[in-house]
C-alpha cells in the first residue's frame, strides 16, 4: 500500500491526467487541419458569420447580466439588512441547480405564442395573431435570459465571499471623506470585489458558450450548435473540428483577455480591523432590496418550477416507470463516478505540485484547467477522433490476423464519457481543494515529511481531514454540473445509454414539452439536493 501511494505513484498518475486534459485539444487541432476544409468553406460563406456573431452577443450580454445580479445581491445580502435577508443570502445560490434548457423549455409554455400569457391577452382585448407585439422568448435575448438566471450564482458566491472578506475601515474611510454609501460601494468595495467578480463572469462566459441545450432549443445558431450539425446532420467530422478548433481558440480568448486586462494592478484589503456593520436600509429601500434579491429566485426556481409540474401532471410520462428508473440510475452513475474520479485527480495533481513545485507540475496544473475554458462538444469530438481512430485500428487489426472483430471498446463505453466530464470539470475540482489547502501551513507538512510519511501518508493523513468540506465541495460542484452537461453526453453517449438531460432534449426536440417536463423536473431535484448542502455550507459561514 506504501509503494501503491509512493512519490512515483503520484507523480506518474499527474502526468497520465495531464496527458489526457490535453489529449481532445491535441485531437481537435489535428483533425481540424488534417481533413478536408471544402464544407468549412460552405459554412463560411453562409452561416460562419452567423455562429461568430450569435456566440458574442451572447457572451456579451449573459456577462453583463451575470455581474450586476450576481454582484448586486452579494453587496445586498452582505452589507446591508432588510427584511428576508437570511432566506435571500441561501435561497440566491439555489437557481444553480437548473440547467438554462429546462428553464428554457419552463418558459416556452408561458410565453410562447399559444402560451398562458398570450392567450390571456387574446382573450382579454379581442386581439388577433397580428394585432400585437409580443416580445420572442426564442431567441437571442430569449437565451441570454435563461442563461443569465442560471449563473449569475457563480458571480453571486465569489463576489459575497469576497464583501465578507474586506475591511471594514476602507468602506468607513470613503463614507469619512464625503461618499454616500452607494458611492462607497462603486469607488471601494466594488473595484476590491474586481477578481471575485471577474472569476464569477468568467465562469459564467465560459458555460455560455459550452451551452447546447438552451441555443438548439431556441434556434440560435452558435457555435455549439454548428458542433452538433456538423457531426451528425452533414456527418463531417473534420468540419467538426474545424468549428470546435474556433470555439476553442474563442474561449482561450477570453481567458487570456480577462487576465491582462487586470495587468499589474494589486488588490490589498488590509487587516480587518472590526466587523462591517450591516447598513439598515429603511423605508422603500428595504423592499426593494428584497424584491431585487427574490426576483432572480421566482424568475429562476418557483415560476419554473409550478410551470414544470403543472405540465408534467397533463403528460403521458411516468417518472416511476422502468424506462424512467433507468435514466435516473444511469444520470445518478455518471455523476458519481464523475464527482469521486475529478476530485481524486484533483488531489492527486494539487498534492504532486505542493509538495515538489516545478515546471512540469505547474504545466501540469495549467493542462488540466483548460478543460473549464472549452465546452463539452469541443471535449467529445477531441475525445471520439483518437478513440474511434484506435478503435477501428484495433478491430481491423484483430480481423485480419485472429478472425475476430473487438468492436468499439472505448467508444462504446461509459469511460470516455466520464474521461470527458473529468476533462471538463477537472478546473472547479482544483479550485475547490486550492482553496481549502491553502489554509494548511507548509509546517505541518514538513512535520510529516520528518515523521516518515510519504506523499500518500501525507495526503492521507494531513491534507484529507483538514480539508474534507474542501473537497466534499468540490464533489458536490462535479456532481451537479454532470447531471446537467447536455453536449457531451448527447455526443458520446453508449448505444442505448441516456440520461435524463438526453431524454428531456429530445422529447422538447420533438415540440413533446410537457413529456420534457417530467425529467427537467427530476434534473432539478437531483442537482437540488447538492446545492441545498452548498447552501447549507454558506449559512455556516455567515454563523
Amino acid at each position: 500500500m506504501a509503494a501503491f501511494l509512493s512519490g512515483r505513484f503520484f507523480v506518474i498518475t499527474a502526468s497520465v491526467i495531464a496527458l489526457l486534459c490535453l489529449l481532445p485539444h491535441v485531437a481537435v487541432l489535428l483533425a481540424a487541419f488534417s481533413g478536408s476544409f471544402d464544407t468549412l468553406e460552405q459554412l463560411s460563406n453562409t452561416v460562419l458569420g452567423r455562429y461568430a456573431s450569435a456566440t458574442l452577443i451572447l457572451v456579451v450580454c449573459v456577462a453583463f447580466g451575470t455581474a450586476c445580479l450576481g454582484a448586486g445581491a452579494a453587496w445586498l445580502v452582505t452589507m446591508t439588512d432588510f427584511p428576508g435577508r437570511r432566506l435571500c443570502e441561501i435561497a440566491l445560490v439555489i437557481p444553480l441547480a437548473f440547467p438554462a434548457y429546462v428553464l428554457a423549455y419552463a418558459y416556452t409554455h408561458i410565453l410562447d405564442h399559444p402560451g398562458i400569457v398570450q392567450t390571456t391577452l387574446r382573450t382579454m382585448f379581442g386581439w388577433g395573431p397580428r394585432d400585437y407585439w409580443f416580445p420572442e422568448i426564442r431567441s437571442i435575448g430569449g437565451a441570454a435570459m435563461m442563461l443569465t438566471l442560471v449563473l449569475y450564482p457563480y458571480v453571486y458566491l465569489l463576489a459575497r465571499a469576497s464583501f465578507m472578506g474586506q475591511s471594514a475601515t476602507t468602506f468607513h474611510a470613503a463614507r469619512a471623506l464625503g461618499r454616500t454609501p452607494t458611492g462607497a460601494f462603486f469607488s471601494v468595495c466594488l473595484p476590491l470585489a474586481r477578481p471575485a467578480i471577474a472569476a464569477g463572469v468568467m465562469l459564467a462566459t465560459m458555460e455560455t458558450i459550452a451551452d447546447f441545450g438552451t441555443v438548439a432549443y431556441f434556434g440560435v445558431q452558435t457555435f455549439a450548435t454548428g458542433i452538433y450539425t456538423s457531426w451528425f446532420t452533414l456527418a463531417d467530422r473534420a468540419a467538426a473540428a474545424q468549428l470546435a478548433l474556433g470555439l476553442l481558440a474563442f474561449a482561450l480568448l477570453l481567458a487570456m483577455l480577462e487576465r491582462y486586462s487586470r495587468g499589474n494592478v494589486r488588490y490589498n484589503n488590509g487587516r480587518r480591523q472590526e466587523t462591517m456593520v450591516r447598513l439598515q436600509l429603511t423605508g422603500a429601500r428595504k423592499w426593494g432590496a428584497m424584491t431585487l434579491c427574490l426576483l432572480p429566485v421566482v424568475l429562476g426556481v418557483v415560476i419554473p418550477v409550478i410551470t414544470l409540474t403543472t405540465m408534467a401532471i397533463g403528460s403521458e410520462q411516468d417518472i416511476f416507470s422502468r424506462r424512467y428508473i433507468g435514466f435516473i440510475q444511469n444520470t445518478l452513475t455518471l455523476a458519481t463516478i464523475a464527482a469521486l474520479l475529478t476530485v481524486a485527480g484533483a488531489i492527486v495533481l494539487g498534492s504532486v505540485h505542493r509538495v515538489k513545485a516545478t515546471r512540469l507540475t505547474g504545466a501540469a496544473l495549467y493542462i488540466a484547467r483548460l478543460g473549464y475554458a472549452v465546452p463539452g462538444g469541443v471535449i467529445a469530438v477531441g475525445l471520439l477522433v483518437p478513440f474511434a481512430a484506435f478503435d477501428n485500428t484495433l478491430d481491423a487489426w484483430m480481423r485480419a490476423t485472429f478472425d475476430v472483430s473487438t468492436g468499439l471498446l472505448f467508444t462504446g463505453s461509459i469511460w470516455v464519457l466520464i474521461l470527458a466530464y473529468l476533462i471538463r470539470f477537472m478546473a472547479a475540482a482544483l479550485g475547490s481543494y486550492e482553496g481549502g489547502i491553502s489554509a494548511v501551513s507548509p509546517n505541518m507538512d514538513a512535520a510529516a515529511r520528518v515523521l516518515g510519511q510519504g506523499v500518500g501518508g501525507l495526503v492521507r493523513r494531513v491534507h484529507a481531514p483538514i480539508i474534507a468540506p474542501s473537497l466534499f465541495t468540490a464533489a458536490l460542484i462535479v456532481f451537479v454540473d454532470v447531471i446537467k452537461e447536455l453536449p457531451a453526453t448527447l455526443i458520446m453517449r453508449p448505444f442505448n445509454y441516456d440520461t435524463l438531460a438526453v431524454q428531456a432534449y429530445r422529447l422538447a426536440s420533438d415540440e413533446r414539452l410537457q413529456g420534457a417536463a417530467v425529467p427537467s423536473l427530476m434534473i432539478a431535484l437531483l442537482g437540488l439536493v447538492p446545492v441545498v448542502l452548498l447552501c447549507r455550507r454558506v449559512a455556516r459561514d455567515n454563523a
